[in-house]
């Protein structure tokens, strides 16, 4: 079983930029497909990027530009670079780490086998 914790979250200007981090527990992290989803107060969860074992990337169209999703694989950690922010991004945002086939997306939580507990982004206008 895979721990993951997450940090790097805070309070931020409109504008502004943070970089949240997921620390894995395993050696192994390079293994696993790494997602990351942000849940707004009041509102579901939400994808918002993927990073795969071979290094392809998918983004949310609402990030598409501003996010980056990267890992380094020495440090068994993920990153999610987060330029130009807005309040809109204001939410608790998880990662996750799948390992193995897929059934449905990467974009899909659903797909997910390990969760972090999550960091707090919020944006002030």
């Amino acid at each position: 079983q895979v721990q993951l914790v997450e940090s790097g979250g805070g309070l931020v200007q409109a504008g502004g930029s943070l970089r949240v981090s997921c620390a894995a527990s395993v050696r192994t992290f390079s293994d696993y497909a790494v997602g990351w989803f942000r849940q707004a107060p009041g509102k579901g969860r939400a994808f918002v990027a993927y990073i795969l074992t071979g290094g392809r990337t998918n983004y949310a169209d609402s990030v598409k530009g501003r996010f980056t999703i990267s890992r380094d694989s020495t440090k068994n950690t993920a990153y999610l670079q987060m330029n130009s922010l807005q309040p809109e991004d204001t939410a608790a945002y998880y990662c996750a780490a799948h390992r193995g086939h897929w059934r449905l997306s990467p974009a899909s939580q659903d797909e997910y086998e390990e969760w972090g507990q999550g960091t707090q982004v919020t944006v002030s206008s």
